[in-house]
């Protein structure tokens, strides 16, 4: 497959995880569930996820994937040129269900994350390259695998590609003021 043609059917399937690891920060100013996963417990002293990681954020990641995969399937359906750079057949899949294994495949991948990061004395928002960006990769693609196994091109092509957009995406929000680490 033409490196072009394999990043844009790569980062189109990647779509979901990509929206459902952004949902937490803009669901912020929801208070509804904001409670964090670890019910502020701690292991050896150590918060186990930390305060940032709440059942607000799963559900809304989780919905976000949702949306973006209902709105993958509708252009899937009407429009040819969507099924070209399709890697899922979108009419033979449960959008609903794959749209959840994105979401918390994606947010499952960032706790697992959180997890040794704690352990690691690494604070919330500080980078752990490369982890920080391999987490939702890893999470999405492993429990996407339940219903679609992609190429290993398109896994090779995601794990090296979504960390430097990660990096990329977080360097320009710290230079317009969104992100308070540089990066």
């Amino acid at each position: 497959m033409e490196l072009g043609i394999l990043a844009l059917k790569s980062l189109y399937l990647m779509l979901p995880g990509l929206f459902a690891n952004m949902a937490p920060v803009f669901a912020r100013k929801y208070k509804f569930l904001d409670i964090p996963v670890d019910l502020g417990h701690k292991w050896k002293g150590k918060r186990i996820f930390g305060q940032n990681k709440t059942y607000r954020g799963f559900l809304f990641g989780i919905l976000y994937a949702i949306i973006i995969v209902y709105v993958q399937n509708i252009l899937f359906m009407d429009f040819a040129s969507f099924r070209h750079i399709s890697l899922i057949d979108y009419s033979s899949v449960n959008v609903i269900l794959l749209g959840f294994l994105f979401g918390f495949g994606t947010l499952f991948g960032d706790l697992i994350e959180s997890f040794f990061k704690r352990r690691r004395g690494i604070r919330s928002g500080q980078p752990w390259i490369p982890w920080d960006q391999l987490d939702m990769v890893i999470g999405a693609l492993i429990f996407l695998s339940i219903v679609y196994v992609p190429p290993i091109s398109v896994v090779v092509f995601l794990i090296i590609a979504v960390p430097i957009l990660h990096v990329a995406t977080k360097r320009t929000g710290y230079y317009l003021g969104i992100n308070k680490e540089k990066w």
